[in-house]
């Protein structure tokens, strides 16, 4: 885990984004530091894919301020924010199925001004990384099972040289065995110095990759009743849950009663659209509490549900 004065990589203020007349994200503040793995979790509908546009520049940012080292980014290009390192892994994969592998991985480092040795050492460690690849690197990408292609999208996204590579849905439509596959070539590239940030509607998934305390819960906009059902999935009772936004040093107790393992109770948030880091205190045997962040989650002991 990185330790809390790590350097950030982009920082977000009251950020608001989304479609036209269609406003998704509302004042969203959260920042993300140099070696961190984090996850950010929530609902269908809830901002997660707008919010990934929004930062790799597909979508305009409406208000607020988006920086990274010392450059705002809410008003440049998305070509500006790839270089500046925020590579973005589309949900979906979004290949080019009539094109080979190789082809797709080499369309992740056109727009850097790099020499083909260069371009040959980075397919190297991607092939490194995701041998399968290697074995059919000239096979069109259309032809590929789902997990090599959200591989071979990876992949691509490592051709762009990231220092924050944003992935959005993992484990969509993937097997259990491939899911443990990627997470496990993740963790591996985090250990090598890159910066993660999962999108995740898989809350054990999700919460099995992140940093203990590296947990993020994106809400419903305040025209909303920011209003969520708490399940503890663990085998002990909870005592306290709090969300907190970043920055933030505590938050107040959601719950009016501890609640027992297998119960669920509605919570309420104190704001919307915001992102949430979540905190949980278990009872202990003699009577007291033992506060946990995120890692007792990893069997997915908390679940928010709109």
């Amino acid at each position: 885990m990185p330790p809390v004065d790590s350097p950030l990589i982009l920082e977000l203020q009251q950020l608001c984004a989304g479609y036209g007349e269609i406003q998704v994200l509302w004042g969203i503040d959260m920042v993300v530091r140099s070696g961190e793995i984090t996850a950010l979790i929530g609902s269908n509908g809830a901002g997660k894919t707008t919010l990934m546009r929004a930062l790799s520049g597909l979508i305009p940012v409406q208000s607020g301020k988006y920086v990274s080292d010392g450059e705002d980014l809410s008003s440049v290009t998305a070509a500006r924010i790839l270089a500046r390192g925020i590579v973005h892994v589309p949900e979906g994969r979004r290949l080019f199925g009539a094109m080979s592998i190789e082809d797709n991985l080499l369309m992740g480092a056109y727009s850097r001004s790099i020499t083909r040795t260069q371009i040959n050492r980075d397919l190297d460690r991607v092939y490194t990384t995701f041998p399968k690849l290697r074995e059919r690197r000239n096979q069109a990408a259309a032809t590929l099972s789902g997990g090599e292609q959200q591989m071979c999208a990876i992949g691509r996204g490592l051709m762009s040289a990231p220092r924050l590579l944003m992935i959005d849905e993992l484990s969509l439509g993937l097997s259990p065995l491939l899911v443990e596959q990627l997470v496990a070539a993740l963790r591996t590239l985090n250990t090598e110095g890159m910066s993660i940030r999962l999108v995740e509607q898989d809350v054990t998934t999700a919460l099995d990759l992140c940093h203990t305390d590296d947990v993020a819960f994106i809400g419903a906009k305040p025209a909303n009743d920011p209003s969520f059902t708490f399940i503890n999935k663990a085998d002990k009772t909870v005592a306290e849950l709090s969300a907190v936004p970043p920055g933030k040093p505590a938050g107040a107790n959601l719950l009016t009663a501890p609640v027992l393992p297998g119960a669920s109770v509605p919570v309420k948030l104190d704001r919307g659209a915001c992102v949430y880091d979540v905190h949980i205190a278990f009872a202990d045997h003699a009577g007291g509490k033992t506060r946990r962040n995120a890692d007792l989650c990893h069997l997915g002991e908390i679940t928010l549900v709109p």
